[in-house]
């Protein structure tokens, strides 16, 4: 009894090192774990708040096409109504999946930005569908979509932790005439 008495503190010493060693290792897997597991969803998130900028961004340039053939926009390849209406169900029928990956994935206040530059560009698409011919009321719905798009960008770039981007306003030198 006096031998097991006497290796009683290294027995004590090996149980509380090995309880330790445990649950230092099953701490930083949960940790690593953890860590990985947000690294997999801000790229789920990234991916789907590109793909839905994408499909929507195809669908504002198509607008800047068909609003040069109306006389609103000086974009140089302009578009007719009757060519641009397949190219602009296209653009609709990418941008409704990417619409729902965002809402699956995006944060709330990704979403709301996101849904404030699509109700701009819909106001777009239903002005150029009327048909209207007025370059400065024009002028002023696409500094509202710039504007959205924007708010929509630094809404992604808070949520994924990145730093502030550019504008995307590129202020492009005037067209020379020869």
């Amino acid at each position: 009894m006096s031998a097991f008495i006497q290796q009683l503190p290294a027995l004590i010493g090996v149980i509380v090192g090995a309880l330790g060693s445990y649950v230092a290792t099953t701490r930083g897997d949960q940790a690593r774990f953890r860590r990985e597991q947000a690294a997999r969803w801000d790229e789920r998130r990234l991916t789907a708040y590109t793909d839905f900028a994408r499909a929507l961004k195809k669908t504002v340039t198509l607008t800047y096409r068909l609003a040069s053939h109306l006389g609103n926009d000086p974009h140089p390849h302009p578009l007719s109504p009757e060519e641009a209406a397949p190219h602009l169900a296209e653009a609709t029928d990418a941008r409704d999946p990417a619409g729902e990956a965002l809402l699956m994935l995006g944060t709330p206040d990704v979403v709301a930005t996101a849904r404030e530059w699509v109700v701009t560009v819909l106001t777009m698409e239903q002005f150029l569908r009327d048909q209207i011919q007025n370059p400065e009321t024009w002028s002023s719905m696409l500094e509202k979509q710039r504007a959205a798009r924007e708010r929509y960008y630094a809404a992604v770039r808070r949520d994924l932790a990145l730093p502030p981007g550019h504008s995307g306003n590129w202020q492009l030198p005037p067209a020379q005439t020869p």
